[in-house]
């Protein structure tokens, strides 16, 4: 117990001496555990003898990897089974006979010898003839042609360029001119008894030949209509120029159609 010396000052002698016994006590207390301690021998420990490890290698053999799996062999195509050859027997033509030669044969005699004692007469010999080998003698004349006299390429004159356009114009006076004007054929029966105007639209190139006609106001009757068309599409306008140059025109062409007083 911790107490401050002005408390035990504080306490009655018989306090203060159970108070310092007690003290006593536990000092020799601490005392006696000492000694003890000292008295006592430390033990000795046995050193353990340990044998030591023995350690075997062991080699760990590697088991072979299984076989990848082998491919399925493919069927193969059954061959396909030869045919028999048929025998075909050869008939083999017989040569025609060689042409026959013919042998001359010339019987040759002598003149008898005017002797008393006659000659046999000598049996004829059998002579061949060859023909004697013609030689064929080929000629090949190379004729050269004649070098061709070199011309030089005489360059045309440039042509006026005439527009695309059409030039309107009138028909007569100062404008294009007929070379070979149109001539309709019609009768009383085609204009159904009544006089008839036809205006046609015509188009011709730089040469006055006509390439379009139109009708632009009609006759009232189609037939009429196409005879005017075909007498306009068979004439012919004269070249109509500007300065010496031909241009494509385009003009109008008015046609009355009277009553034949005559029928």
């Amino acid at each position: 117990m911790n107490q401050s010396p002005n408390a035990m000052l504080q306490m009655p002698n018989a306090m203060k001496k159970k108070v310092v016994t007690a003290l006593a006590v536990v000092a020799l207390g601490h005392v006696g555990v000492l000694w003890a301690l000292g008295q006592m021998q430390t033990p000795t420990l046995k050193p353990i003898e340990k044998e030591p490890l023995k350690v075997r290698f062991v080699k760990i053999q590697e088991q072979p990897k299984p076989l990848p799996p082998q491919p399925k062999a493919e069927p193969q195509p059954e061959k396909p089974k030869p045919q028999p050859v048929k025998e075909v027997p050869v008939v083999e033509k017989p040569l025609p006979p060689p042409p026959k030669k013919v042998e001359k044969v010339q019987q040759v005699k002598k003149a008898e010898a005017p002797k008393p004692v006659a000659k046999p007469v000598e049996k004829p010999v059998e002579r061949v003839v060859q023909p004697a080998p013609v030689a064929t003698v080929t000629e090949t004349k190379v004729v050269q042609p004649a070098p061709k006299p070199t011309v030089a390429p005489v360059a045309p004159a440039p042509a006026p360029v005439a527009p695309s356009a059409p030039k309107t114009v009138s028909i007569g006076g100062s404008g294009v001119q007929w070379s070979r004007s149109p001539k309709p054929s019609y009768t009383n029966r085609d204009l159904q008894g009544e006089t008839r105007n036809v205006v046609v639209r015509i188009e011709a190139n730089e040469k006055g030949v006509i390439t379009d006609a139109q009708i632009t106001r009609s006759s009232g009757v189609p037939a009429l209509d196409q005879k005017i068309l075909r007498a306009v599409r068979s004439a012919k306008f004269k070249p109509y120029k500007e300065n010496g140059v031909a241009y494509p025109i385009r003009a109008e062409q008015p046609f009355e159609l009277t009553l034949n007083p005559n029928g």
